[in-house]
């Protein structure tokens, strides 16, 4: 791999926000994700858990509900009463409605998807007709005397049941009157509670009702006879489970689970099994098996706890093959589920998404300056430096320590979307929603100055990713309406912009952006179509590299050559030549022999990738976990090949180093990776993020009392 002074970066003090709720499409097989500042992902499940779409927080968009209805279409609903549709080739938010209900506080799509259900403060339940172009009121439900916290079709979309404060209601889909009540419980270990929240409901298909409650308990109730069945006590911890009998409201089934609420539920859709989620961190997954191996009937049990979380587990979602749980400490947890995997590859290892799949670091390598983004300001570093000298792996101390030169805050409520710094450091340009900013920095020895340029124009609006071009005079602007701006910056600020318009007439957003060295070729990924490479000087369109079934991940263009490299998010990577309009030989021949099994198992996808000033034969790149270096002068590795450690020890002789050297150099020294590139030809940036540093600025979770303390 070569010798590098590494900049070890642990001062990006950045922390996720928590996830609020999931859900998951079986259609499509993705899943969307809303956070608590407003943020929502999705994540592509078919291309290896990729993020491959997200839209920008608010801060009045407290998010409380997300669903999926009929024709791929999203919607989300919080406390600021509103509902929310979104665009998902924009990648903006298309339009909201007012549910005139006060906050609200659970939505359900109706089984056909034609149909839409939402739940609110003021004890209403509103019904919404979904037509092709927005959603329409359509009527109320009979009105509770409490707030509607969770809601679910019977999957006949016959009945609804809807779970508030202390009670269960039964609604009659169509005629919106209220048919039946449960009281739940209020007991627990012998004390009556206050009051009981019921935070998640589920109808089945046999008209059995599954409740989840802030008493711990998860009810379940036969509809067909109405009683109670058995008390069937699981744990010896304090969560219930309860299942209840929708048309006679009386209980079924009782399972003690936890001394903590039970806030999220979610069924398999073979209605086979479910999934729920504690606020001790612990999921819960139950089985319906029978009884004895000769007997047709079943009864749900309580087969296997998890504790992959370490604070409140406030969504669960289930897919025909895993069971996916996200809360407070801020992972996206992604558990197979070993029986209904087919192929052990990927698919069946254990998933903790904890970044973004997108790069929240850009570096001004001419002055050693880092910007980190946040959710609403951005912070400029410059690298500290050393005049120590030492041996291979030892940390030198500073002779200057890091300085934080600015922090720039947007104003509004709107999260940053995409930001970048010039290699100069002259500038520095960030996105929200609706505002571009584009600042001009002025360096004298120790102090800065910073003039924002003004009069913006209005088409900029809405970046999803911005880069600088190599010599910092010109700015490429993606927007998300799939066009892309050329802005040519000069001292007083920039001339008139100039365009590449979206191919056929069609609107597609393009969130990755590569531009050569020279300046002359510029490459743009969309959401979902491939990757189109644009000529600058000539403003057209030069060529579009072929078609491949997985999502960009990363691109760069090399110098000299001009060759395209790109990384999906099945772990392949090509080389694509922009001259010959071809994938290089080198290219040609990774795809013949394939890469190492262990390259194609890694579980995080490549979000950066570089190259040597002086060594055009190497390509740097990185993921979470590890950054390669990949010389195209050596031959590929082979399974049989060790993939993380292809050197032998340093007394072998040179031509037995040179037998056994692959072209893949991997460390994992430097780990969670935000960001890794190299300022000149012996010195690497590495920024880390360790996960105990995001945990200690989390909220204390629930204490756990532990066996002899």
């Amino acid at each position: 791999m070569g010798e590098f002074n590494v900049h070890r970066v642990r001062f990006f003090n950045y922390v996720p926000s928590g996830i609020r709720c999931v859900a998951y499409n079986n259609q499509s097989n993705r899943l969307a994700v809303s956070r608590t500042d407003g943020t929502v992902e999705i994540y592509n499940l078919s291309a290896n858990y990729f993020q491959e779409k997200f839209f920008p927080g608010h801060e009045s968009r407290a998010t409380e509900a997300l669903c999926w209805a009929k024709g791929q279409r999203l919607f989300s609903a919080g406390l600021n009463g509103e509902i929310i549709e979104y665009d998902l080739q924009a990648l903006t938010i298309k339009y909201a409605v007012d549910a005139f209900g006060g906050p609200i506080w659970s939505m359900a799509a109706s089984p056909s998807g034609s149909q839409l259900l939402v739940g609110c403060e003021d004890g209403s339940v509103k019904l919404f007709q979904i037509t092709p172009d927005k959603i329409q009121f359509e009527r109320n439900f009979d009105r509770q005397k409490s707030r509607i916290l969770s809601l679910s079709w019977h999957p006949a979309g016959t009945h609804v049941a809807a779970g508030s404060i202390d009670y269960i209601s039964v609604f009659d889909s169509k005629s919106g009157s209220a048919i039946g009540k449960m009281l739940v419980d209020r007991q627990y270990m012998g004390v009556s509670k206050r009051k009981c929240i019921i935070w998640g409901v589920a109808f089945l298909s046999d008209g059995t009702v599954i409740s989840v409650d802030s008493a711990g308990k998860v009810q379940i109730w036969d509809s067909a006879t109405g009683t109670l069945m058995k008390n069937h006590l699981v744990s010896n911890a304090d969560v219930k489970v309860q299942i209840w009998d929708s048309a006679t409201g009386t209980l079924m089934k009782n399972h003690l689970v936890s001394n903590a609420d039970v806030q999220s539920i979610a069924v398999s859709p073979q209605e086979d099994s479910f999934v729920v989620g504690t606020a001790e961190g612990t999921v819960f997954h139950f089985q319906l098996v029978s009884v004895t191996s000769s007997s047709s009937e079943k009864q749900w049990v309580r087969t296997k706890p998890f504790q992959h979380h370490t604070h409140d587990v406030r969504a669960v979602a289930h897919s025909p093959t895993a069971l996916i749980s996200g809360g407070t400490d801020t992972h996206l947890v992604i558990r197979p589920l070993m029986e209904k995997v087919e192929v052990k590859n990927y698919d069946a290892a254990l998933r903790k998404i904890t970044f973004p799949h997108r790069r929240l670091v850009s570096c001004a390598k001419k002055k050693q300056l880092l910007l980190f983004q946040f959710a609403h300001h951005l912070e400029l570093w410059r690298l500290g430096s050393t005049v120590a000298t030492g041996k291979n792996g030892d940390t030198l101390p500073l002779s200057k320590n890091a300085d934080h030169l600015l922090h720039l805050k947007t104003k509004g409520p709107e999260n940053i979307i995409c930001s970048c710094i010039s290699p100069c450091g002259g500038w520095i340009a960030c996105s929200t929603a609706s505002r571009f900013f584009l600042y001009r920095l002025n360096y004298e020895h120790d102090n800065i100055s910073l003039q924002r340029v003004s009069k913006m124009p209005v088409f900029l609006r809405s970046a999803l990713q911005i880069l600088f071009s190599e010599d910092s005079t010109k700015l490429f602007v993606a927007s998300n309406q799939g066009s892309l701006r050329v802005i040519r910056l000069q001292e007083g600020g920039f001339t008139h912009p100039r365009a590449f318009q979206p191919q056929s007439g069609t609107v597609q957003s393009m969130c990755l952006l590569a531009v050569s060295p020279d300046g002359n070729w510029l490459a743009a990924s969309g959401s979902s179509a491939g990757v189109h490479v644009y000529n600058v000087k000539q403003l057209k369109l030069h060529c579009t590299v072929p078609a491949y079934n997985f999502p960009v991940t990363a691109l760069a263009i090399a110098p000299n050559t001009n060759n395209l490299v790109i990384a999906h998010s099945d772990q392949q990577v090509f080389e694509y030549s922009i001259p010959d309009k071809q994938y290089t030989e080198w290219s040609r021949t990774v795809q013949k022999q394939g890469f190492h099994h262990l390259w194609l198992q890694r579980d995080t996808p490549i979000t950066h990738i570089s190259f040597h000033p002086k060594r055009p034969m190497h390509i740097l790149l990185h993921d979470t976990y590890m950054f390669c270096l990949i010389d195209k002068s050596l031959p590929l590795p082979n399974d049989k090949t060790l993939l993380y450690n292809p050197l032998p020890p340093t007394n072998e002789s040179d031509v037995i180093r040179r037998r056994t050297a692959h072209a893949f150099k991997i460390s994992k020294k430097y780990k969670p990776l935000l960001f890794v590139d190299l300022l000149d030809e012996k010195t690497l940036v590495a920024v880390e993020r360790p996960l105990d540093d995001i945990v200690a600025q989390l909220p204390p979770p629930i204490k756990k009392k532990k066996f002899g303390t």
